[in-house]
């Protein structure tokens, strides 16, 4: 079942293969090289574009019989994680890395599927906790392991690329400033 349609659309022209008999990265990079000079930033970045877009379509295909995005399935997950099981939209988003407007649109659309439940925070009267319901709990281990079994899409790749893949990318999120490098 898909939860909006021209999104559906989307993700199926995505993860299309497109079969061309050419990168048209390398080729983009070699006209960029001719008319502004070095292109190896410009590729590197339009790659990682690419691939966002490849990796979101496959992981949204994985967890649409789920009835979840990708985006809504790292909340559970974050949910699930906390000692309690439940955490404070703020911290959400923060760590999550997201808007405090997507927080609660994610949210909102959990707790409709009855997977997470809002309740007052305790420790600040004017907060929100969201809750991760035993239904999240559970639907969050399934969605889990089909991801799992896929590989989060990564199949063609081995541990030692996966780690070099990570550090790579690791570095551009500190010099942005995501978190401390200690």
């Amino acid at each position: 079942m898909c939860l909006a349609a021209g999104w559906c659309r989307y993700l199926e022209a995505v993860r299309k293969p497109l079969d061309l008999p050419f990168d048209p990265i390398a080729r983009a990079a070699d006209t960029w090289l001719r008319r502004f000079g070095d292109a190896d930033a410009m590729a590197a970045v339009t790659s990682i574009m690419r691939v966002q877009q490849i990796l979101i379509a496959e992981l949204d295909a994985l967890l649409r019989p789920h009835q979840l995005t990708f985006a809504r399935y790292e909340a559970l997950v974050l949910l699930s994680f906390s000692r309690e099981g439940e955490l404070p939209m703020r911290l959400i988003g923060e760590r999550l890395m997201v808007h405090p407007t997507s927080v609660t649109n994610t949210i909102t659309r959990l707790e409709r599927q009855q997977l997470v439940r809002r309740k007052p925070n305790p420790h600040d009267g004017r907060g929100t906790l969201a809750e991760i319901t035993q239904a999240g709990r559970d639907l969050m281990q399934r969605a889990t392991d089909d991801l799992m079994a896929a590989e989060f899409g990564m199949s063609g790749y081995g541990k030692q690329q996966l780690g070099d893949l990570f550090d790579l990318l690791r570095g551009l999120r500190v010099t942005a400033g995501d978190f401390k490098d200690s």
